[in-house]
């Protein structure tokens, strides 16, 4: 007699309520953020294209800090190695939830997210390489069409008044986290100047103090916020990116609460709850606002598509994006017991592959450190900007073409009619479990 199948987990499903509950404040929140980072990318733009432009160029370059400290920075420098730390350190406490109490705990339903956001990595650096190469350009910026900007996307979403079913948006939040990792380390290990050993150590030495605080459940912001600012600083100083120090942060915070010392909630929640407003608010905008300011002409516009650099960006962002997160899920499914939702169909997960083709934040971030030299990161900003605002508008008129479906599935996802807090789909999936 033969065996019976294996039931087939499912994709893109019904997520778990706290997961549900969790991903949704958080996705509230970077939607909201991502709206500002539009304006003030706009802002930017325009300031950037008129009579002022000398003013920006002025103010953004504009030094202060403490030079006896080596912290003597310009306000752009300030907002990109200073402001986009709280940035790294929400994703890191973000990436250790997913990994402790969410979708990358489980080795089954971790393998789908994590194959797409690394091939949605490998893909976009090859074409890159290969357009580069074949330009006879510069291989410097192979990272930069690789990390996906869940704000902007989010926005876009927003205004487009579309309605993706809480597990489509789960799994882009998913490729974005995973994709600030990987960012986040290519950042410490190929973009790293003079290296100071002994302020290394120190840093180093002060995220022991962090992870012996939070092991000994010490509380109170008066140990962590010093230490945190003294942590940045030293890393600063010691030749890695201060975003490095953020990430690692997020990291060791407990993503877990502790009855026994009458936690409600874990840390890493409590801060993330407190920072992640700031981080879409108000870190991620101003950084756009001081990195976003290029001037746009129709001979800069035709250099990004006849230059290797510029257009190896955009063909990475808008196609190699597309091409590996979407192959990535295909072959990690077709590999794997996992069984796309019945509801959904293979061309949302391409719906969403090209739409995790808007890079702005980190691509811009990973432009600069690149390409230090400002005319070529000129260029290289403006292919960030082109290429994220094609794969927008393509990844609209997918997602307007299913959005009728989307949206009977978000409101199915959150009807609750009995007005107890609780959607009634999970109550009838529960009474569904308890006759079986």
């Amino acid at each position: 007699m033969a065996d019976a199948p294996r039931d087939r987990s499912p994709f893109l499903g019904l997520l778990p309520l706290p997961e549900r509950m969790a991903v949704t404040a958080a996705l509230r929140t970077e939607t909201v953020g991502g709206l500002v980072l539009l304006a003030a990318a706009l802002v930017a733009l325009v300031w950037a294209n008129t009579p002022w432009s000398d003013a920006y160029e002025h103010i953004r370059h504009l030094h202060f800090g403490i030079p006896a400290l080596g912290l003597d920075l310009s306000i752009q420098h300030w907002t990109a190695d200073g402001l986009l730390t709280i940035f790294f350190l929400v994703a890191g406490i973000e990436l250790k939830r997913e990994l402790v109490v969410g979708e990358l705990k489980k080795p089954a339903t971790a393998i789908l997210p994590v194959v797409a956001a690394a091939c949605g990595m490998a893909v976009p650096a090859a074409f890159y390489a290969v357009t580069a190469a074949a330009g006879g350009g510069s291989l410097n910026g192979w990272a930069v069409p690789m990390a996906t900007d869940i704000a902007f996307a989010l926005a876009v979403l927003a205004v487009l008044s579309t309605h993706l079913p809480a597990s489509l948006r789960a799994f882009l939040l998913t490729l974005a986290v995973v994709d600030d990792l990987g960012a986040i380390l290519i950042i410490a290990v190929f973009f790293t100047s003079d290296l100071n050993l002994t302020a290394l150590a120190g840093a180093f030495a002060g995220l022991l103090v962090f992870y012996l605080l939070q092991r000994n459940r010490i509380t109170g912001w008066w140990w962590y916020v010093p230490l945190g600012i003294v942590i940045w600083a030293l890393m600063y100083n010691g030749g890695v990116h201060a975003t490095v120090a953020g990430v690692a942060m997020g990291l060791i915070l407990r993503a877990t609460h502790d009855p026994e010392q009458r936690e409600k909630t874990s840390p890493g929640e409590r801060t993330a709850h407190l920072l992640r407003p700031v981080s879409a608010g108000v870190a991620v905008p101003l950084f756009a606002l001081f990195a976003a300011g290029v001037g746009l002409s129709a001979a800069s516009v035709g250099e990004v598509f006849t230059q290797p650099e510029p257009l190896g960006v955009v063909l990475g962002l808008v196609v190699g994006k597309t091409v590996g997160v979407f192959a990535g899920t295909y072959l990690a499914a077709r590999f794997t017991r996992a069984r796309l939702n019945p509801d959904l169909a293979w061309a949302d997960v391409f719906a969403v592959a090209v739409l995790a083709g808007i890079g702005f934040t980190v691509a811009l971030l990973v432009g600069e450190l690149a390409f230090p030299n400002p005319a070529e990161a000129e260029h290289i900003k403006a292919a960030v900007l082109i290429g994220s605002l094609i794969a927008a508008g393509l990844a609209a008129v997918l997602v307007i073409r299913r959005n009728t479906l989307y949206r009977r599935l978000y409101e199915e996802e959150n009807r609750d009619d009995d007005h107890d807090g609780i959607p009634d789909i999970y109550q009838k999936a529960h009474a569904t479990t308890e006759q079986g």
